[in-house]
C-alpha cells in the first residue's frame, strides 16, 4: 500500500529540485502594448518547461537594452536591427561611445526574429485624404525624436506616395509614442502613423470614436525597385492588416498592405550553447500555443524565422536551425 506522506514528500522534492535546476535569465523588452513587450512576456510563459526561467522587464529603451546586453549586464534583449547596425559603427544613439560601442557590438548574438510593430497610416475618414498622395502639405506623425522608426516611416511615405519627402512636401512631426494617439485625436496632425500589433485594442477604440481610413500600399508601388530597396534594408518586412480587423474603418473591407519593423531576440555571445539552443527551440516549438494565447501575435510568420536579422546567430541557435532544416544565410553564421 502506498504511503501517501512519502508520495507527497517526493512530489515536493521533485518540484523544488526542478525549480533549483531552472536557469534564471533576465530579459528586457519594449512597451507592454507592443510586440516588443508582448512577445517577451508571452514567450516567458513557455520557456520554463525547457529549464529557462525568464525574468522579464518591459518598458525599456531598446537601444539602451542592446548596449546593456553587449556589455553583459542583461542576459537577453529585444534588439532592433537598425540599433545593432548603428552600434557596430558607433554612430547614432551610440555616437558618444563611438569605438567602444562598436567593439561591444561584437558580443551580440541573435536567436530569432519577430515583427516589432506594423505601421498603420491612419487619417480621419472625412479628412479628404484618400491615398498617400494626399499627404502633400499635411502634418504627419512620423515617430519619436530618437530611434530608427522615424526614418522607416519617412521611407514608407516616400515610396508609397511616389516621392513625398518630410520637410519639403509635408510637415513631419516627431513626438514620443505615448502621446501620439491622443495628439492625433486632439488635431495636432492630419495623419498618424502608428506602430502597433495588428488588431491593437487601442486602434480599435480609436476607430469606434470616429470613422478612420487606413492607407494601404498600392500593388503598383510594391512592384517598384524603390519598394524592394526599402525592404532590403532588412529592418522592414511586408505586413497585412486583414479586412475586418478594425471596426469603423471606411476601407476596412479590404486587405491593406503595409510594413512591419523587424526585431531580434538577442543574447550575449558568452551564453552557453545549450541554453541558447533551448531558448531558440522553446520559441519555435511553442509559437502556435503562444499565438493561441495572445491573438496579437498572429502576424508572426514562422516561414520568416530570420527576417531582418543582421547580427550573427549564436552557435546554439545555429544548431537548432540546422536540425530543423532551415537554411542560414552565410553572413549570419558566427
Amino acid at each position: 500500500m502506498l504511503d501517501l506522506r512519502k508520495v507527497i514528500a517526493a512530489a515536493i522534492f521533485a518540484t523544488a529540485a526542478s525549480a533549483a535546476n531552472a536557469n534564471t535569465l533576465s530579459l528586457e523588452g519594449g512597451g507592454a502594448a507592443s510586440l516588443t513587450g508582448i512577445v517577451p512576456q508571452t514567450y516567458a510563459q513557455f520557456t520554463s518547461s525547457a529549464g529557462q526561467d525568464l525574468q522579464v522587464v518591459l518598458g525599456q529603451t531598446l537601444t539602451r537594452s542592446a548596449l546593456k546586453l553587449a556589455a553583459g549586464k542583461v542576459d537577453i534583449a529585444v534588439v532592433p536591427p537598425p540599433a545593432f547596425r548603428a552600434m557596430s559603427k558607433g554612430v547614432g544613439p551610440y555616437a558618444k561611445q563611438g569605438e567602444q560601442a562598436a567593439k561591444l557590438s561584437e558580443n551580440v548574438r541573435a536567436l530569432f526574429a519577430f515583427p516589432g510593430g506594423t505601421f498603420h497610416a491612419i487619417t480621419w475618414a472625412d479628412s479628404g485624404i484618400d491615398d498617400w498622395t494626399g499627404l502633400a502639405g499635411k502634418r504627419v506623425y512620423i515617430g519619436p525624436p530618437a530611434g530608427a522608426a522615424s526614418a522607416q516611416m519617412r521611407g514608407l511615405v516616400e515610396q508609397a506616395s511616389g516621392g513625398l519627402k518630410a520637410g519639403d512636401d509635408y510637415e513631419g512631426i516627431r513626438a514620443p509614442w505615448g502621446a501620439a494617439q491622443q495628439s492625433f485625436q486632439d488635431g495636432q496632425y492630419d495623419v498618424y502613423i502608428a506602430s502597433a500589433a495588428v488588431g491593437s485594442q487601442a486602434l480599435n477604440e480609436l476607430s469606434l470614436q470616429r470613422e478612420i481610413r487606413i492607407l494601404g500600399v498600392p500593388d503598383e508601388v510594391r512592384g517598384t525597385d524603390g519598394w524592394s530597396g526599402l525592404l532590403e534594408t532588412g529592418a522592414l518586412t511586408e505586413s497585412t492588416v486583414p479586412a475586418k480587423t478594425y471596426a469603423g474603418v471606411v476601407n476596412g473591407d479590404e486587405d491593406l498592405v503595409t510594413v512591419a519593423t523587424s526585431m531580434m531576440m538577442s543574447v550575449n555571445k558568452s551564453m552557453d550553447d545549450d541554453t541558447a539552443y533551448a531558448l531558440t527551440k522553446a520559441y519555435w516549438d511553442n509559437l502556435d500555443a503562444m499565438k493561441n494565447s495572445n491573438a496579437l501575435m498572429q502576424s508572426i510568420n514562422p516561414d520568416l524565422p530570420l527576417a531582418g536579422v543582421n547580427a550573427p546567430l549564436h552557435p546554439g541557435a545555429v544548431r537548432y536551425y540546422q536540425e530543423a532544416g532551415i537554411e542560414i544565410p552565410a553572413e549570419l553564421m558566427p
